[in-house]
């Protein structure tokens, strides 16, 4: 389901406005925290805050600066 929206200037900064669709899509009202990751081709993923989200993410990057080398050596 694509839902496309343009990227506008708000102040100093830039943003996107998110339709309604979208919002119902990601199960989030106004006010919620959503988080932008990576992804491959040079995309992002949005999702929504859950409970532990956060420290999930710490961990991860942590065990990927711990570990890239291993990481490198895989992706080969």
């Amino acid at each position: 389901m694509p839902i496309k929206t343009k990227i506008r200037k708000i102040g100093n900064s830039y943003g996107i406005v998110l339709p309604k669709e979208a919002l119902q899509a990601l199960k989030v009202e106004e006010g919620a925290t959503v988080y932008l990751t990576e992804a491959p081709n040079n995309t992002l993923n949005m999702n929504p805050e859950k409970p532990g989200f956060d420290e999930k993410i710490r961990l991860a990057e942590g065990l990927m600066k711990r570990y890239r080398n291993t990481f490198r050596e895989l992706a080969k």
